[in-house]
């Protein structure tokens, strides 16, 4: 099983409760393919860099769950045909990079003095 993150952006103007019921929707959907949702995150209401489909906002939920690989593309093809749901990107979290240490510079040895 791998860690997965799903950002779906849901149209501006819907109700709190829709949102739930969607919510739930996707857990199922997630349940239905042998997965688990870890953390489900509402980032609010977020105005987009440009229009898109003559939207200019979209409420976004993040998704974190585990899912057999063989399980994610049947995940994005059922969330695909849910209308209610405007945008949808799935990305393996295990994959994300990491940021790296960067070792410190060397420091130069004092030069010797000159006789």
């Amino acid at each position: 099983m791998k860690t997965y993150e799903a950002l779906v952006i849901f149209p501006s103007a819907v109700k709190e409760d829709f949102l739930e019921k969607n919510v739930e929707k996707i857990r199922g959907e997630i349940a239905k393919l042998n997965g688990s949702v870890q953390d489900v995150h509402a980032m609010g209401l977020r105005t987009f860099a440009r229009p898109l489909k003559k939207k200019d906002a979209g409420n976004y939920t993040r998704f974190r769950f585990s899912m057999d690989p063989a399980g994610v593309n049947p995940l994005r093809a059922r969330l695909k045909l849910n209308e209610d749901i405007f945008r949808l990107q799935i990305v393996c979290a295990d994959m994300r990079k990491k940021p790296v240490a960067v070792p410190p510079a060397p420091v130069p040895a004092p030069a010797a003095p000159i006789q």
